[in-house]
């Protein structure tokens, strides 16, 4: 495990609309406040549609990680948390957002997954808390290169 000790920013409510394309409005209001890192603690509300990882069969390989295929859901309810970090391959903002749903058609049947991309129904409520520092970046690692939550360099903590 690695770990590092934050120094936070600005905290913000936001409101998502109906209609609004939930992961577009998020990097837009990223984009517009100048916010590279940020940890979102929570998220709710209702999705129209949701785009999920998820497999509908046997996978070829359980220790990979499942990268092309999706589970799109519709009229769904949502709980969620997210990290925001910069990720140097792209040169661009990279959140990493996991949601559970109930789809209110099935009496809330629920899934589990990484987020894809949402259209918001009704409204969604998040809380935003910036990081000022360390940088927080979202390189690839590993053996399936995965992009990791990772910290500047000369910030971890060393173990005591």
């Amino acid at each position: 495990m690695r770990h590092t000790e934050l120094t936070m920013g600005r905290s913000f409510a936001l409101a998502f609309d109906d209609g609004d394309d939930f992961v577009a409005e998020l990097t837009g209001f990223c984009a517009e406040m100048g916010i590279r890192q940020a940890i979102i603690p929570m998220f709710l509300g209702g999705f129209r549609r949701v785009a999920l990882v998820g497999a509908n069969g046997p996978l070829e390989d359980p220790e990979a990680p499942v990268w092309d295929d999706e589970t799109v859901l519709h009229t769904v309810e949502a709980v969620g948390a997210a990290t925001v970090a910069w990720s140097p391959e792209s040169d661009s903002l990279a959140p990493h957002i996991h949601v559970a749903v109930g789809r209110k058609d099935l009496g809330a049947a629920g899934s589990v997954s990484h987020l894809l991309r949402a259209e918001v129904q009704f409204i969604q409520e998040m809380f935003l808390q910036e990081v000022v520092s360390p940088r927080l970046l979202r390189p690839k690692c590993g053996p399936h290169a995965v992009p990791t939550l990772s910290f500047e360099p000369g910030a971890e903590t060393e173990p005591s």
